[in-house]
């Protein structure tokens, strides 16, 4: 092994990388990760924390401008997330979505009511038919873990005190109590379960 190199994937390759991209995709929009497919060169010591607080080597990442630029290249591939570029892609960790829904705006009202959540990285996103909500109960405590899909295949956790918020215009229908956004009506818990 003696003078043999190892190499491992850069998080300053991949965010020198990123910053081109951006450069080349221009001030609005998000780039086009769908068209990259460079081989896979690794995981990197990056981890998303379930209140989304990102980390590099067991250091947050306190520049939101960072964090966002990485969040436009992420994408998941299987049960893996990644961050790719036109020449690398590299694995990283998410404890459980990459992003934390962490706001919402009602417009409407009833099944014409629209739900649009903003994120801890700067996305805006109308729940819908194609940008659902859906509600995870823990097995064992019955606590809900509810999402909303952003984009691709990536998910918001909506925090706590915008799921109180969605709670309080949630509605009955159909057996459910759940909450209507874009004509889609997104079942929350059984009605038989709600406490009265």
């Amino acid at each position: 092994m003696s003078g043999e190199k190892i190499t491992t994937p850069s998080s300053d390759g991949i965010e020198a990388a990123a910053r081109a991209t951006a450069k080349q995709g221009g001030k609005r929009g998000l780039p086009p990760i769908h068209l990259w497919n460079p081989d896979f060169s690794g995981d990197i010591d990056m981890r998303i924390a379930r209140d989304g607080t990102w980390f590099h080597e067991g250091t947050p990442i306190n520049r939101p401008e960072l964090v966002r630029l990485f969040s436009t290249i992420m994408r998941k591939e299987g049960d893996k997330y990644v961050l790719v570029t036109p020449v690398e892609k590299v694995g990283i960790t998410v404890d459980d979505a990459p992003f934390v829904a962490v706001d919402f705006d009602v417009s409407g009202s009833g099944a014409d009511q629209v739900l649009t959540f903003r994120t801890n990285v700067g996305d805006s996103v109308d729940a819908g038919p194609d940008t659902p909500i859906r509600v995870e109960r823990d097995a064992e405590t019955g606590e809900p873990s509810p999402y909303v899909l952003v984009r691709g295949a990536l998910e918001a956790l909506i925090d706590r005190k915008s799921f109180y918020r969605l709670v309080e215009i949630g509605e009955h229908h159909a057996g459910w109590f759940g909450l209507w956004s874009d004509g889609t009506f997104f079942r929350v818990i059984p009605s038989t379960e709600m406490q009265v």
